[in-house]
């Protein structure tokens, strides 16, 4: 893909969807060389061509922006009503009502349409397979299309369905699982998966989770990747859009773990394991986005009270290598080793 053979180095800036990826930290990373990413996830359409026009506002270089694709609305009404009376003395304590328990596409088709009128290089997925009507009109538009995937299966028919390059996100990624199918766990690192994907298809190839210095980067190139993309490890850039809650539990000697989990959002996602993610995990269900905006309102008071034992802390499982550090150094220093 031009685009990527482009890269004076080869990280990509992963879509953080909530706030971390701003057009800030997507900038710096590709001032530094590297390729950044849009996060479109939970923005309406105008929300996001605001985001790329700042974004080109201030740099003319290459950037991508990331979709989630919406599931079907499988939820059981009981099990969420369940989880809602649970979570009420959360709300309580923090002063605010929980949100409505929703189902949503993320306006999907409406942000398809905006980067098929205004494109932009390139347009990634997670969650799921783009339609194939979508993938055409980026296509037409002139944007490379990629395709996030947890399995071999997947990598196949993201390839099938026009995707010019597949982002692979091993077990160790933070944030939420991009699989095509949430009912299991995705456990195969990516040391693992990246040769076995590599082995399905023959598309360039992103490698996600755990990802967070030389030595990494250098195991997924040697694997086959053509760039590396960090996550975690931009989360406590000053660029970073993180809250100050969430950019502190990652240097913060309470949470030594990570742990996948629905208790958040209803599916599944790692993050620093802290007392709400150990109170309700068990009694999560799967039923996303109606527990991402359940649970809405007491993460953002959390985030303002500064209580990280009740926010969702994504992490990877290499969190503890984040530095406050401005993104471009970040960057530079891992090329530096390579």
């Amino acid at each position: 893909m031009e685009v990527f053979g482009g890269l004076d180095v080869p990280m990509v800036a992963a879509p953080m969807a909530g706030g971390a990826s701003t057009p800030a930290l997507v900038a710096a990373v590709t001032r530094a060389g590297g390729l950044g990413f849009l996060a479109a996830g939970y923005r309406t359409a105008e929300e996001t061509a605001a985001q790329i026009r700042e974004l080109r506002s201030l740099t003319d270089a290459p950037f991508g922006v990331n979709l989630f694709v919406p599931g079907p609305d499988t939820a059981d009404p009981d099990t969420v009503a369940a989880y809602r009376a649970r979570l009420e003395p959360e709300a309580r304590r923090l002063g605010v009502e929980l949100g409505p328990a929703r189902w949503h596409d993320d306006a999907f088709a409406e942000k398809v349409d905006l980067l098929a009128a205004d494109p932009v290089p390139v347009v990634s997925f997670t969650f799921g397979l783009p339609p194939r009507p979508a993938v055409t009109a980026l296509h037409a538009a002139g944007s490379a299309v990629v395709v996030t995937v947890t399995t071999p299966e997947e990598a196949r028919a993201a390839v099938e369905a026009g995707a010019d390059a597949l982002c692979v996100q091993g077990a160790q990624a933070g944030g939420h699982q991009g699989s095509f199918d949430d009912a299991r766990e995705r456990t195969e690192p990516l040391e693992r998966l990246l040769p076995a994907v590599r082995a399905a298809v023959d598309v360039p190839l992103i490698a996600a989770g755990g990802v967070t210095g030389a030595e990494e980067v250098r195991a997924v190139l040697a694997e086959g990747a053509i760039a590396a993309q960090l996550g975690t490890a931009l989360l406590r850039t000053p660029e970073s859009g993180a809250s100050a809650t969430h950019k502190d539990a990652l240097a913060d000697p309470r949470f030594t773990a990570t742990a996948v989990t629905r208790a958040f959002s209803g599916r599944r996602a790692r993050g620093l394991v802290n007392r709400f993610l150990a109170e309700h995990d068990a009694q999560a269900p799967a039923a996303y986005p109606q527990v991402h905006y359940l649970t809405g309102p007491v993460r953002a008071a959390a985030a303002r009270a500064g209580d990280a034992t009740t926010l969702h802390l994504w992490a990877g499982t290499g969190f503890r290598a984040a530095r406050p550090l401005p993104a471009a150094e970040v960057v530079a220093e891992i090329a530096a080793d390579l």
